[in-house]
């Protein structure tokens, strides 16, 4: 029975061997899944099994093609699959750090974007903030304007005022402090994610497609508060959830605080007009008891 002899040869290391070629493939295509890279990935396939066809056929001129080619094909695919092949090696990257228990050990307490995200919410304000983590930002913090200033709230708000400079772009933090505002970030170009975001929203989840970072992003027509995490974003989240959510991601505690209510222009207004009222209304008390 050759097939018998066939199937007690094979060995733990052969079983092994398929087993790591299956990981890697199945990783490779998780990894593409909702990317550009599928339909390119789809026209690569069709035609290796086209120059394979050739080959049988023995089709010289196209073997001969094939086998000249091939080495500056290697390099090609690298080119074209170069946001994915960074993207892996991210991803690898991150794993290994939290092998070694690597986490991020800032100690700022990251409460101001909570509260900057809720104002941002309530006045519909559009704004995008980038917190760093074990992959370093600096690419992208040289394409803005550098700040280097302590996180805060006051801070972030003048940041994305609408009438403020810098207020089109990114705020990138690293380790508690505000590097640098008006930021350019690479967009996402999962195809899906472009019928249904616009750039702002678009930028936060590329940010964290390539890099580990955390994205927070608030829609200036909507108000909805978002958070991108490992190229997936969570939309239209509560204020409560950005905190719990930060905490889990930082594996730290943020602590809670009383979210303040924003007073309109109309609220200011009838409360002026209220206290007007009050003090005309005392001054005429004033005067009926002094004739009196």
């Amino acid at each position: 029975m050759p097939s018998l002899n066939y199937i007690s040869r094979i060995s733990m290391t052969s079983v092994f061997d398929i087993l790591v070629v299956a990981f890697l493939v199945y990783e490779f295509l998780k990894l593409i899944k909702g990317t550009r890279a599928i339909p390119m990935l789809v026209a690569v396939v069709i035609l290796g099994f086209a120059f394979w066809i050739a080959h049988l056929e023995a089709l010289k001129t196209v073997d001969w093609l094939i086998t000249t080619l091939l080495p500056y094909a290697i390099f090609a695919l690298i080119v074209v699959f170069g946001a994915e092949i960074r993207h892996a090696l991210a991803r690898l990257g991150q794993r290994l750090s939290s092998a070694r228990g690597g986490a991020f050990n800032g100690t700022d307490s990251y409460e101001d974007i909570v509260l900057a995200a809720n104002h941002f919410s309530q006045t519909l304000t559009g704004a995008l903030i980038v917190i760093e983590r074990e992959i370093g930002l600096r690419t992208f913090v040289e394409s803005g304007v550098p700040l280097d200033a302590n996180l805060s709230f006051d801070l972030l708000v003048t940041i994305f005022r609408p009438s403020a400079p810098l207020h089109d772009g990114a705020v990138i933090v690293q380790k508690g402090r505000i590097a640098a505002a008006a930021c350019f970030l690479p967009l996402s170009m999962n195809p899906v994610l472009s019928t249904q975001f616009g750039t702002r929203h678009r930028a936060a989840i590329g940010i964290t497609e390539e890099t580990d970072a955390i994205s927070v992003v608030v829609s200036e027509e909507t108000g909805s508060i978002s958070i991108a995490v490992g190229g997936q974003i969570e939309h239209d989240i509560t204020v409560e959830y950005l905190r719990e959510r930060l905490s889990e991601v930082l594996r730290r505690y943020v602590p809670a605080a009383t979210l303040p209510t924003i007073i309109t222009d109309h609220e200011l207004s009838s409360g002026e007009h209220g206290v007007e009222r009050e003090r005309l209304s005392h001054n005429h008390d004033l005067a009926d008891g002094a004739e009196r």
